[in-house]
Parts: structure tokens; sequence; C-alpha cells
């Protein structure tokens, strides 16, 4: 179930406009190109930027998340033909040989039930070539990100074209362990509609990471820093194994 900052269809139409900057990505591009990857799929690929970056540069992309809304916004971007879109469960894709599989931003985090984090798991185990690489990232617990939820950190008044001026800001709800909940909210100015988007991250330890990717039939080969969040996020670089199965 997508959250409604994905999934609806109003929300979807703005996000990118309240994310502008996604220099973020740029980190994973350069590992697409270290891996030389010529074929790569993107877990969680909401409104397509990423994919397009890839495509773009020649990659063959997939790109796949369970929100209709946000797929449909990339399905409608220039490019947008060079990228095969996969609005759906990343549990239930079609067969697939990639040899890169991404989970940028949030992606990871927001698999926050142990079930669903390791079907998805195995499911990029599955559409790995052998010796191909999935990479994620997921915050350290340790930096406490949830401190800076609060409205008086993130209130923004953004001029959305089509849409007016946007005001957001975001509240955290609830620490419950590993469980982190917080609220978007969304004021349009236009007709002063009041939206929200309720989402819960799971804040796992490194130590539990690596030991679930190596269950699962990965290779841990390298965990990064984050360039655009420098020593509070870990970067997970895990390669499947040949001759190894993802376990139960």
């Amino acid at each position: 179930m997508a959250d409604e900052c994905f999934g609806d269809p109003r929300l979807a139409a703005v996000y990118d406009a309240l994310e502008p900057d996604r220099g973020d990505l740029d980190a994973y591009v350069r590992i697409a190109e270290e891996f030389g990857a010529r074929r790569v799929l993107d877990i969680g690929c909401g409104t397509g930027v990423f994919a397009l970056l890839l495509a773009g540069r020649g990659i063959e992309v997939v790109g796949v998340d369970p929100a209709r809304a946000s797929v449909d916004v990339a399905r409608g971007k220039p490019g947008a033909e060079r990228v095969r879109w996969i609005d759906g469960d990343a549990t239930a894709l079609p067969p697939l040989r990639v040899d890169l599989v991404t989970m940028t931003a949030n992606v990871a985090q927001a698999l926050a039930a142990p079930p669903v984090w390791r079907g998805t798991l195995r499911a990029a185990h599955a559409a790995l070539r052998p010796g191909g690489h999935l990479v994620f990232e997921t915050r350290d617990p340790a930096a406490r990100a949830w401190e800076e939820w609060n409205r008086a950190a993130s209130y923004t008044v953004t001029d959305v074209p089509g849409a007016g001026a946007v005001e957001s800001w975001v509240d955290l709800l609830d620490v419950n362990g590993p469980l982190v909940t917080f609220r978007w909210t969304y004021v349009f100015g236009a007709d002063g509609a009041v939206l929200t988007s309720d989402s819960t991250l799971r804040f796992r330890e490194r130590e539990e990471v690596a030991a679930e990717l190596e269950e699962l039939g990965y290779e841990v080969e390298d965990v990064r820093d984050a360039p655009d969040r420098p020593g509070r996020e870990f970067v997970f670089v895990a390669r499947r194994v040949e001759g190894r199965e993802a376990g139960r």
C-alpha cells in the first residue's frame, strides 16, 4: 500500500516540485557506471526521476512501484517510452535478468513490515543475474533523524506550476522501537484543500541488514557513506552470489 504522498493523484502531481533537489541520485548513477550496468531494476521508482536519468544514458531500465498515481506521472515525462514501467509490487515481477537493482531514498525503510522487506529482497535476488548487485540506502538509527521532523524545521511554501502555492511540513507522530511514524501536511492555496500523508519507516541497524542480506543469498561487498547525508546513512552494496539461493 503506497503512502498518500505517492498514491494520491493530486499529491503525486506536485511531488517533484516539492522535492526538487535530487542530488542524492548522483551517487547511484556513479554506482551504475562503476559496475557497468546495462540493465537496471529500480524498485520504488516513484515519479521516475532516477529511472529516466539512467535511461538517458542508454541503460535499459525497469521501474516498479505500487503507487499507480506516481507511475502515471513518470509515464507522462519526456523520454518515458525508454523505460518499462510496472505499477505493482516488486514481489510479483515478470521474469527479469538485470545487472543492478536499486532502492533509492526512503524505499528500503518504507518496507517496514519484515515479511514485505524480506519478500522484496528475495524478489531482487531473483531478478539479478549471478554476480549482479543490489544497492540501497538506510538511515543510521544512531543519528536519530526523526528528531528534526517537525513543522518548525520543515515548513515551506512552493509555487507549483498549475497548482499555485503549496504549503508543506512534516510532524513526528510516534517512535516505537525501530518504527518511526510521521505525517506530511499539504495546503493548496488555489482552493484551500488540505491533504495529509502518513508514513512509517523502519530504522534498521547495520548488523541487522547485513545478516539478512547474507541469509537471503547476497554477499555484502561494501557499506558506504551517503554523500548527501555524510555520517547519517548506510549505503549497502550487495552482490548476488552465484549458486547461493535466497533463503526464506
